[in-house]
Order: structure tokens, then C-alpha cells, then sequence
């Protein structure tokens, strides 16, 4: 007796040449059988990834708290009582002992992020100086900072920033109910300005902060439908900070959260999907999944700018136990 082609209710992965992704396909896809999600999924990340290989990347809080964005979900928010100083920005020596400890480590990208609206010209020296010690390591450097215009963008990639970060959070339609000091078309602006300039995008968003599935996938096809693809797509699942307006948000499901990994890799082939922020809230097994779904990229160390983050040893035992390596440079 033959075993029933269970594969034909799922909806094949569309190529974004030549089309626009819409939320319905999108929904389409997200909303099959998991299973095919998932085998779905995973067939799509080994036709463009090593299924075993995932790269490690380091992040760093240059400056601290007092920003003056709203945003609902961040500690470092002026308006926010959570108890953060704020700090002046590092020290360049600092942060490339800081760099030359995580490379040490094993990982290959350094990320260092500013509590910014944008950056102003007198701090853009040390930045580039910043950028210029990292490389020098023989690391992949990425910075975010808040909005950019043309004029520091282009300064950005004449130092050598290979990747900027700037994250759209959520979709179009529930952003306001997050953040107001700065609109939708604002991220898209900053994004647009990185891209002329030449540096990778690296643009994902946030999971869990009280939007419905259908802003999540459509997050996904506002990234998708981008001029080109994120070379890098971190998801974030929200991390409750007490004090911020998002405090008491209900987690999303642990099932959800893989849709959206696995929603994220067929829409954005050929980018790398981070599991980003919340990961000391997953089980193993919650993280054997996403790796399953497609991502391909974590943060290491034992924090995230302001967060918690699950310690080298047990990413490490982690990865012996599902037979994953770090990637390395000359690979990516």
C-alpha cells in the first residue's frame, strides 16, 4: 500500500523575480500542514546553505540608553522608567578589545549598536574608527545607529560597514501601535539610503508584541518585496522589559514563532535567518526547530545590548548535540 501524497496541499515556494509577493500567497504558505512548512522550508535552506552550518555573530551596545525614540518594546527608551542610564559612547580601544575577545570566540560578524534617533557628525569619527579596528580583525562589521541619510551612509561604506542594521519591527499597519516618534516610511527611507550606498541591509523585525498573524507575514512581504532581499533577517521574539509599555505582552506560541522562521526562509532564500532576541526563553527543542525552518545565524554571548542571551557553553553543548559548526568566514 502506498503512502498518501501528503505534499499536495502544500503551496510551492513563489520566486519573488518578476512578481510582487502578496499576503495572501504568503498566508498561503505559512498556514499549511507544518509539516510541509517545515519540509518546505528546510528544502529551500539546503538548496542555498550548508543545513549544518550556522554563523555566529557578536553584538555590542557602543551607547547606552537616552534614546529619544518611543518605541514600546525597547529599555533603552527615554520615555520609559526601566531603570537603564544612559552612557556616553564607548571608548574605539574598548570596543575593539571587546571585537578581538568575540573573534577569539569564534564569532565572524561583529554588530555594534547605538541608542541613536541618528547619529550626529561629531560622533561619526569615532564610528568609522570603530569600523576601521574591527575589520582590521578580519571580522564582518555591522552597525546599527538609528536613521541614516545619504551623506552617512556613503561615509559608512567608505570606511568599509559591510552590513547596516535597521529593523522595520512590524508591519505597516500595527507599527503605530509600537512606536511614534518615527513612521514606517522613515525605516523604508534609512533602508533605501544603505542600499544606494552599497552596504548589505540587514532588516527583520519583532515577534510577540500583541500584533496578529497576519502582521507578522505581513512584515515578511513588506522585506520580501524590497528592490533586493535583507543579506540578513534577524527575528526577534520579544523580550517583556519591565517598565516599557510592552511589559505584560502575551508570549507568542513556540509554533507560531517557527512559521514565521520557516515563512521567512522560502520568502528570502538566499538570506540568513538570525534567531535574534528570546532565545533564553526557548527550549532546545524550540531551537532545534528554527535551525530545522532555516535559520542560520544566531547572536552568542551572554547579552544583547541591554538583554539577556543564553551563555557560549550552552550554545556550544547545543550545537554538539544537533551536529551544527559555526560557519566560517570565507563561507558566507
Amino acid at each position: 500500500m502506498h503512502a498518501p501524497n501528503s505534499t499536495k496541499t502544500t503551496p510551492q515556494a513563489q520566486s519573488a523575480d518578476g512578481e510582487m509577493w502578496t499576503v495572501e500567497k504568503a498566508r498561503a504558505l505559512h498556514d499549511a500542514p507544518f509539516n510541509n512548512l517545515l519540509f518546505l522550508a528546510q528544502t529551500v535552506h539546503r538548496q542555498n546553505f550548508d543545513p549544518n552550518k550556522v554563523q555566529l555573530s557578536r553584538l555590542l551596545s557602543i551607547k547606552t540608553g537616552g534614546c529619544p525614540e518611543d518605541c514600546g518594546y525597547c529599555s533603552q527608551s527615554a520615555h520609559h522608567e526601566t531603570g537603564l542610564k544612559a552612557s556616553k559612547l564607548m571608548e574605539v580601544e574598548r570596543v575593539i578589545a571587546e571585537a578581538t575577545k568575540a573573534r577569539d570566540a569564534g564569532a565572524t560578524r561583529y554588530c555594534m549598536g547605538a541608542a541613536w534617533r541618528n547619529p550626529k557628525p561629531r560622533e561619526m569619527d569615532a564610528v568609522v574608527a570603530m569600523i576601521d579596528g574591527v575589520k582590521a580583525l578580519g571580522m564582518e562589521t555591522c552597525m546599527t545607529l538609528g536613521m541614516l541619510d545619504l551623506e552617512q551612509a556613503a561615509r559608512l561604506k567608505q570606511a568599509g560597514l559591510d552590513y547596516y542594521n535597521h529593523n522595520i519591527d512590524t508591519s505597516e499597519r500595527y507599527y503605530s501601535e509600537i512606536i511614534n516618534t518615527r513612521s514606517f516610511a522613515d525605516r523604508l527611507e534609512t533602508l533605501e539610503h544603505v542600499r544606494q550606498s552599497g552596504i548589505k541591509v540587514c532588516c527583520g523585525g519583532i515577534v510577540g508584541m500583541g500584533e496578529d498573524r497576519i502582521d507578522r507575514i505581513d512584515m515578511l512581504v513588506t522585506l520580501a518585496n524590497l528592490p533586493e532581499h535583507p543579506e540578513s533577517v534577524p527575528i526577534n521574539m520579544l523580550i517583556p522589559i519591565p517598565g516599557t509599555p510592552l511589559a505584560e505582552a502575551r508570549p507568542i506560541e513556540p509554533i507560531e514563532f517557527v512559521r514565521v522562521i520557516a515563512l521567512a526562509r522560502i520568502m528570502m532564500p538566499k538570506s540568513y535567518v538570525r534567531l535574534s532576541a528570546g532565545r533564553t526563553a526557548m527550549t532546545d527543542e524550540m531551537q532545534a526547530l528554527c535551525f530545522f525552518a532555516g535559520a542560520n545565524s544566531i547572536f552568542v554571548g551572554d547579552t544583547l545590548l541591554t538583554a539577556d542571551n543564553p551563555g557560549e557553553d550552552k550554545d556550544t553543548l547545543l550545537f554538539r548535540r544537533l551536529g551544527i559548526e559555526p560557519m566560517e568566514l570565507d563561507a558566507q
